[in-house]
């Protein structure tokens, strides 16, 4: 499979996750600003930039995000990237944790 169409299998998982708030699909409500796949490392990068520099939420959707990326065959692993939240450092760093 292309990295193409691995990131358009990534844009089709992620629009299956709603927000909490607006029952909307994350993918329509415009909160998933880039999605990069490096066939090398079989590792996807995700952007996410939630409406609310507040959101309470974007943690959860954070991880949603990452879990469903690594779903796709072809992805061994998901990074994810919050921006323009008050506490993006923490969840990024959160998200990302190695196990």
């Amino acid at each position: 499979m292309s990295a193409e169409e691995i990131k358009s299998e990534i844009k089709d998982k992620l629009a299956m996750i709603a927000d909490p708030h607006m029952g909307i699909s994350i993918v329509d409500m415009g909160l998933i600003r880039e999605i990069q796949y490096d066939e090398e490392t079989k590792e996807a990068d995700i952007t996410i930039c939630p409406t609310n520099p507040g959101c309470m939420s974007v943690a959860n959707i954070a991880m949603a995000a990452k879990l469903e990326a690594q779903k796709v065959d072809g992805v061994e692993k998901a990074n994810i990237t919050v921006i323009e939240h008050m506490m993006a450092d923490t969840i990024n760093e959160m998200i990302n944790k190695e196990e």
